[in-house]
């Protein structure tokens, strides 16, 4: 929690299943960070700001073509209540497979802010105009779900473990897969030999200066045989 008593990060939920939601943030790191009071989280449902006794968020898009899209004067009112005025630390993200990969980078970006809004599409996509009201489009992975909102738990829980306070040892979201451009290295525990398989011996010996040299080349060599693409991207 800030010295204000305000948490370091909130988060909204722009979404028509807020209790989608119920497991994943009430279960391990995201309830102790809210326990903490570091960060909190809300849901705003677009289907409150409707107009018409059936609560209409869709309808047909214009053209033709098939589904339905989200309608954006619910949409636009429904991420107003979340954020009535931009403000500096505050960005609203839509949900999308056309957006921004997320990756390592991005995720300690959206954990320096004050305010997140994430806004989860869901039918066909929304009407194109409530994306004068967004800052970034953000994407998981090259394929379509069902809504955002799965999307959306993601980069909460990616974002949540960055924040100062949230995991037990600040050294657990540093010494991490994608941190410095490589994946992380091989980790073992208990028992030292298992099935025939040993403890590398370096891990046993107590000198600090082999062991990081030895984690060093094992996530160079990791990252050369799993993802070899991301040695190329960080020339």
């Amino acid at each position: 929690m800030t010295k204000a008593g305000k948490p370091a990060l909130r988060v909204d939920v722009v979404t028509l299943f807020p209790q989608a939601f119920e497991g994943p943030v009430s279960e391990s790191i995201l309830r102790r960070a809210q326990e903490k009071g570091i960060l909190e989280i809300s849901f705003v449902n677009p289907r409150d700001f409707t107009a018409d006794r059936h609560r209409t968020v869709d309808d047909r898009p214009y053209g033709g073509g098939a589904g339905m899209l989200l309608m954006a004067e619910p949409l636009h009112r429904a991420i107003r209540s979340a954020l009535p005025r931009r403000t500096r630390g505050s960005m609203v993200v839509l949900m999308s497979p056309q957006g921004k990969p997320l990756d390592q980078a991005l995720a300690r970006r959206l954990s320096r802010l004050k305010r997140l809004v994430l806004v989860c599409g869901h039918y066909e996509g929304v009407d194109e105009r409530i994306m004068d009201f967004v800052d970034l489009e953000l994407s998981i992975g090259d394929y379509v779900l069902t809504g955002g909102e799965l999307p959306a738990m993601v980069v909460t829980d990616a974002v949540a473990r960055l924040l100062p306070g949230v995991l037990s040892k600040e050294e657990s979201s540093v010494a991490e897969s994608f941190t410095e451009g490589m994946l992380d290295y091989p980790q073992y525990t208990r028992p030292r030999e298992w099935r025939g398989r040993k403890v590398p011996e370096v891990l046993l010996s107590g000198d600090h200066s082999r062991i990081r040299e030895w984690r060093r080349t094992a996530a160079l060599k990791a990252t050369r045989k799993k993802r070899a693409e991301l040695l190329t991207e960080s020339k």
